[in-house]
């Protein structure tokens, strides 16, 4: 091997480290955008799920957590193993306008509101801090109260 073979070898591993480098940001990049992407719909589906099932099972009062169905606490506590760091959901009930706090009948609209929050693992992302994903579902009432 010569002194110009050498050389090249030498430059090519010098050029490789530098590229390599912007490579694996960009990979990591792409992967937190996935990530978040995936809390975003997540989070958005659980707030959806318990409300649906919050709309057919309310339990006693679907407000006060003590008194969630037996149906309703299952899909919250599924919910929270498939979605990391999910809080507890913020429950209301609406009158038929949507907007105006109700008592939770049948006819009525119940709101879901849930929260998780998400950090980039990405060096450059992660200076940004952490951000909330939430989701609001809004479902009517179907069932009488106690179910």
């Amino acid at each position: 091997m010569n002194w110009n073979t050498r050389g090249a070898l030498g430059q090519a591993l010098v050029e490789f480290s530098l590229a390599i480098i912007v490579f694996l940001v960009l990979v990591m990049g792409v992967v937190d955008l996935g990530r978040g992407i995936y809390m975003y719909n997540a989070v958005s589906q659980a707030a959806r799920e318990i409300a649906r099932v919050t709309s057919v099972h309310p339990g006693v009062d679907p407000t006060v957590k003590a008194s969630w169905s037996t149906q309703m606490a299952s899909v919250v506590g599924t919910q929270q193993k498939l979605v990391p760091n999910l809080g507890d959901p913020s429950i209301q009930c609406l009158a038929i306008d949507g907007v105006t706090p109700a008592t939770c009948v049948s006819g009525n609209y119940v709101q879901v509101r849930i929260v998780a929050p998400y950090k980039a693992v990405t060096p450059l992302l992660g200076l940004a801090g952490t951000w909330n994903m939430s989701s609001v579902s809004l479902v009517q009432i179907e069932a009488p109260l106690g179910n």
